[in-house]
């Protein structure tokens, strides 16, 4: 029984078992048996929860890169590594092939290093989804600099921020972006950005869209000229297991986003048997997942997870609505893809759509879905089920977070029989807890509580990036000896884990994490705003959408609410990015707080979810008549 490969469900629950009562053996024989290392870990794990401190294959030398690319090159060399399909249906689709991608990353790691870039030093990565992307975060990881992506999506601030946190040396962008039939300028934005970041010293810019842009003279350089120069080889940098590999950030709850810090030796072992296990992947499969690497998901799963195994990993630079909401399936049709793996967002706006555009397009390829970003409702489950899987492929609904770093519960495709809103159980090594407000573990089954993690696994981050106490204080504080997720769970009769979603005022819309101060700080920046507070409210397509609860000062009273809104809209997107709109604003006299001054958001987001009769005791608050008003004028 090779424990790298689980087939069935008898099977997950030997492995399972083997995995949590000797977890450093059984990590060491999967990281032994199929990985590359340039000198054999002292020790496989020492951890202690309270520091909160964690080391798996400590002493071992490797290069992540070795095991994406250099050892595939004998036996795969001209198998396609990155299937790039375009925003456009016109433009082709390009093939990479393992050996090509190779001499494109050596050729990306020499021209930083011509730029100053070595070991330790972070990189920037501000790039639409081309295969520049992919090959910068290789090429970071090729001589050891840590690489550092900002979704293509963010505002100038919210860059800048990011580049700011870390200490970035460079950035790496493109002059624009195609996003359906939009162009986005990002070099425009990447210069705002840089008015405000002192450690930048080069820009690398792609072409993509061939528009005018500033090249500053000094800083600014086009990638393809320095790749036309550059050496096609280059020797790795031996890496330590716990070296950094990159910082990618998270919303936080509280203003500032979270850099989360991830190795090399860890992470590599734990995505890649992930990827393998989960979506079931062999050898001339085309794997498919559609999320940007610009999030964890991107990171995981179609970069490291994906490489590792020698697959053939797709990356689509479009939306699944241009030029019509057949592009998703009209891709799976043409390159016969075989595991699909999206977010509940857009499996509900598609369903939203209809079948008459699945029905143009031959789905037959498809062996297993997954799910991603978000816990997704039955409603769309089942649509997913009957119109894109005939109910012939398993739907893996997988739980993770960009704290993991790989999956951590999920169905296993072909072995875990699925239940509709459910995750299923714990992946091997995984073991997970329901705690209850009183920091007790809640045993048993038909229960629900706080979902924590008791035991380290590989991938885990180890640290907020220069900031260890937060780090301590966000995951580790919470629950003695324990890892808190930040989400709430309930484990059915047989064990199966269901996600309910948020505890803290973070929202996840459209699977992405916003948290709400951030939001928050953007409104009350507007000269008229007083105060606010944003809650999430079910939405038929993102599953949550954002509403917010707006009280103006004296001046703001008289101007037209509707140009307000547009204003505060407006706010967001310049602070943080479109993603973070609101759909509904209302204008109060006041928002309802405790008698300490506490801004009640649950009354608030049972108002947005129209729960009213489930408020409570409102009488304690210090305003308790603000309720009645906000409840007469809702959205």
């Amino acid at each position: 029984m090779s424990n790298y490969h689980i087939k069935q469900f008898e099977e997950y629950f030997q492995v399972y078992r083997k995995s949590v009562r000797n977890p450093e053996q059984f990590w060491e024989e999967i990281a032994e048996e199929h990985f590359v290392w340039r000198k054999k870990w002292t020790n496989v794990l020492s951890w202690d929860f309270k520091k909160p401190e964690v080391k798996w294959y400590e002493g071992a030398k490797l290069n992540i890169t070795e095991n994406c690319l250099d050892r595939h090159l004998r036996t795969r060399g001209d198998k396609t590594a990155i299937l790039f399909e375009p925003n456009d249906p016109n433009e082709p689709a390009e093939h990479i092939s393992y050996i090509q991608l190779h001499e494109r990353v050596c050729k990306f790691a020499n021209v930083l290093k011509e730029k100053g870039i070595k070991k330790g030093d972070r990189v920037c990565i501000y790039l639409p989804m081309i295969p520049e992307l992919a090959v910068s975060l290789l090429a970071c990881a090729r001589i050891g600099a840590i690489h550092s992506v900002v979704f293509a999506g963010f505002s100038a601030t919210a860059l800048s921020t990011r580049i700011n946190d870390s200490d970035c040396k460079m950035v790496i962008t493109a002059d624009g972006s195609y996003r359906g039939a939009k162009t986005i300028d990002l070099k425009g934005i990447v210069d705002e950005a840089l008015n405000d970041t002192p450690g930048v010293e080069s820009v690398l810019v792609a072409k993509r869209i061939n528009s005018d842009i500033n090249m500053k003279e000094g800083r600014d350089f086009w990638l393809q000229t320095l790749l036309d120069e550059a050496y096609q080889d280059c020797d790795i940098e031996i890496m330590d297991a716990e070296d950094p590999l990159f910082i990618l950030y998270t919303s936080g709850s509280t203003g500032m986003p979270k850099g989360m810090m991830h190795t090399c030796g860890g992470y590599m072992v734990y995505t890649a048997y992930t990827f393998k296990n989960v979506f079931q992947y062999t050898e001339k499969d085309v794997y498919w997942c559609t999320a940007d690497i610009g999030w964890i998901t991107g990171h995981s799963y179609i970069v490291y997870g994906p490489l590792c195994n020698g697959a053939t990993t797709v990356m689509f630079e479009g939306v699944p609505s241009y030029p019509d909401f057949g592009r998703f399936w009209e891709i799976v049709e043409k390159h016969k893809v075989n595991q699909f793996y999206t977010a509940p967002t857009a499996i509900r706006a598609l369903a939203k759509e209809g079948v008459e555009h699945l029905e143009k397009h031959d789905l037959s390829s498809i062996k297993v879905l997954g799910t991603v970003g978000e816990p997704i409702n039955e409603e769309a489950w089942h649509w997913y089920d009957d119109n894109v899987g005939k109910k012939k492929a398993p739907i893996v609904d997988t739980w993770w977070q960009t704290e993991t770093g790989g999956i951590m519960i999920t169905p296993i495709a072909f072995a875990t029989p699925t239940k509709p809103t459910y995750a299923t159980l714990p992946f091997i090594g995984i073991q997970p807890a329901l705690m209850d407000e009183n920091g007790k573990e809640i045993k048993g089954n038909q229960v629900d509580g706080r979902l924590c993690v008791k035991f380290p696994w590989p991938s885990m981050a180890r640290t907020i990036w220069g900031n260890h106490q937060r780090y301590k204080d966000t995951y580790f504080s919470a629950y003695e000896n324990m890892y808190f997720t930040g989400d709430g769970a309930l484990r059915d009769e047989v064990g199966y884990y269901r996600i309910t979603g948020r505890v803290d005022d973070v929202i996840i819309v459209s699977g992405h994490n916003l948290g709400t101060a951030p939001i928050e700080d953007a409104i009350n920046e507007h000269p008229a705003v007083s105060e606010s507070a944003i809650v999430g409210f079910p939405h038929d397509v993102k599953g949550n959408a954002l509403y917010g609860y707006v009280t103006l000062k004296e001046t703001g009273e008289s101007r037209n609410h509707d140009n307000l809104r547009k204003e505060i809209n407006q706010l967001i997107t310049e602070q943080i990015g479109p993603i973070a709109k609101l759909d509904k604003i209302q204008f109060t006299n006041g928002l309802p707080k405790t008698r300490s001054g506490k801004i009640m958001r649950r009354i608030l987001r049972k108002i947005a979810c129209n729960e009213t009769d489930q408020l409570g005791d409102t009488s304690t608050l210090l305003n308790p008549e603000v309720v009645e008003e906000i409840i007469d004028n809702v959205i």
